[in-house]
């Protein structure tokens, strides 16, 4: 391929909506053909609910034997364990902080977008396309109002494109761009699938690099399953997870007992009974997933072009169905932050079936993506390529993540987090008259469940510094580079460990409790 220096491209990216067309030397055909992308991005699939996770109960053969074809990631985070600013930064390959997207703050800005992974993608050659649920508002520029519909991506930044505002439905004939797929697959996931295929079939036909992407709407709430899955699991007792139940939130600080997750979304799952139930619906959500997994894979082997595409699957956030006495995501806790990854590389022989401890989040998919289709990966991305660990597994990419919660629902629930391979450590900066701010440390490598807080462990006090100086190092590189709008300095002011509550201005308080999480608009329907 004709020689284009970094600079060259990156001034190019840094562009934007201005920049248009590609630098001549990349437009060029390389030696090598190069290869195509499907990203399939599931919602709210907690880690371990699949089979190759460990997953005995669940039936998902497809994903499965991707995982088992190529390489299985066991330490991927969600750095934002929320929809809206999980897409986000997937997108953009940024932290939260630094798009400043997510409910009851603001859109992702335009100029943002416009350096997204699909468009710099399809300005590199490549047939983009989108189809599923979207729910990241486009906003005219940073701090500017997201519109109030949730509205759904650019269509004219892609090649094809099946998306939809907000939540959209479990029924194909409500969401516009699926309707024609309503008759054969009356339930999205499985038109999802049938969508994809065909986008394969017109971009293999066209014999253009492709990059596609797939955003599933489930297994989020309301659990609606295919009707062709609902005899799943039926006189099936299922496991729940380890930590399930308010025994097992006995050692959680104030703060997360007083966030919605502990009063309200554990409801659904507070009852043998209803965790039994609800987790049936959860797994045959997952189940549609799958059998659209095997649709795709399929579809690239029939038209030719399964032996030069790579196949990336993962979620926006994890769930917590009961964990630690909690429901749904948002916070640094392993049921609601981890998420599965796995990326097949046809190409990559060696890497099959092997399995990753490394530390990845959902930062580095975007770069991920760029340094597949061989373009430079922006400088400006927090985010890394893990190409490097498809030929080397055992290295590791970063000492530490971080995790943050920045959607206001109240106050107390606000938290930032470090995780690195060995240990977690949590602050709950909050504190008034009834709470002092409070950490949280577990020993990743003992104690996964999060059982034992051992921030108060003498024994503990190395690590506790240790994790201490990586936040606070974490902190201040998020306030120097954090966005100026969206209240996001307030936020990361509000997060200083070294600075008493009762000297802090609480400036971060939110404007009201805002939208479910992952839900639409102005979170009038709790989305069940």
């Amino acid at each position: 391929m004709p020689s284009i220096t970094r600079r060259d491209f990156l001034t190019w990216a840094a562009g934007g909506a201005a920049a248009m067309t590609l630098p001549r030397g990349l437009q060029a055909a390389g030696a090598a053909p190069r290869p195509n992308i499907v990203f399939l991005l599931a919602d709210d699939q907690r880690f371990d609910a699949l089979g190759c996770m460990g997953n005995r109960e669940i039936k998902t053969p497809n994903i499965d034997r991707l995982a088992a074809d190529g390489m299985l990631f066991l330490n991927h985070y969600d750095t934002s364990p929320i929809c809206m600013a999980s897409r986000a930064t997937i997108m953009t390959g940024l932290y939260e902080y630094r798009h400043g997207c997510n409910f009851s703050r603001g859109g992702l800005a335009k100029d943002l977008f416009l350096r997204s992974y699909p468009v710099l993608l399809r300005q590199a050659g490549y047939r983009t396309g989108f189809a599923g649920k979207s729910n990241m508002p486009i906003a005219e520029r940073a701090g500017a109002p997201a519109p109030d519909d949730y509205s759904s991506l650019p269509a004219d930044q892609f090649d094809w494109y099946g998306g939809w505002p907000a939540q959209g439905s479990y029924r194909t004939a409500d969401n516009k761009f699926m309707v024609r797929y309503a008759e054969k697959y009356p339930h999205v996931s499985r038109a999802l699938g049938a969508a994809a295929c065909d986008f394969i079939k017109d971009s293999a036909a066209l014999g253009k690099p492709f990059c596609l992407s797939i955003s599933f709407k489930a297994p989020h709430h309301p659990y609606t399953p295919d009707p062709l899955d609902l005899g799943l699991y039926q006189g099936t007792t299922l496991a729940k997870p380890a930590n399930w139940g308010r025994d097992c939130a006995k050692h959680l600080p104030e703060q997360a007992k007083r966030s919605r997750m502990f009063l309200e979304e554990f409801k659904q799952w507070s009852t043998e009974a209803d965790c039994q139930e609800s987790l049936r619906l959860y797994y045959q959500l997952v189940n549609g997933n799958d059998v659209a997994v095997g649709m795709i894979r399929e579809a690239l082997q029939r038209h030719g072009v399964a032996d030069n595409t790579v196949i990336i699957y993962t979620s926006d956030n994890g769930w917590m169905p009961g964990d630690h006495g909690m429901g749904g995501k948002v916070f640094p806790y392993e049921g609601a932050a981890r998420a599965p990854l796995m990326i097949y590389d046809p190409r990559q022989g060696a890497s099959h079936g092997r399995r990753c401890a490394a530390l990845t989040g959902n930062i580095d998919m975007a770069p991920t993506i760029l340094d597949l289709a061989g373009l430079p990966v922006a400088a400006n991305m927090d985010g890394r390529s893990l190409l490097p660990l498809l030929a080397a597994p055992e290295r590791q990419i970063r000492e530490s993540l971080l995790l943050v919660n920045a959607w206001p629902w109240s106050a107390e629930s606000l938290v930032l987090s470090v995780a690195t391979p060995d240990w977690k450590y949590i602050y709950w900066f909050y504190g008034d008259a009834t709470m002092e701010p409070a950490e949280e440390l577990y020993d990743m490598g003992k104690d996964r469940l999060e059982m034992v807080n051992e921030a108060g462990n003498p024994e503990r006090r190395a690590a506790l510094d240790r994790m201490r100086a990586l936040y606070d190092a974490a902190l201040s590189r998020a306030r120097e580079a954090c966005i100026q709008a969206n209240r996001y300095p307030e936020f990361l002011a509000s997060a200083d460990r070294t600075v008493p509550w009762s000297r802090k201005q609480w400036t971060a308080k939110p404007h009201g409790p805002g939208p479910a999480a992952g839900d639409g608009p102005a979170g009038k329907k709790r989305n069940r």
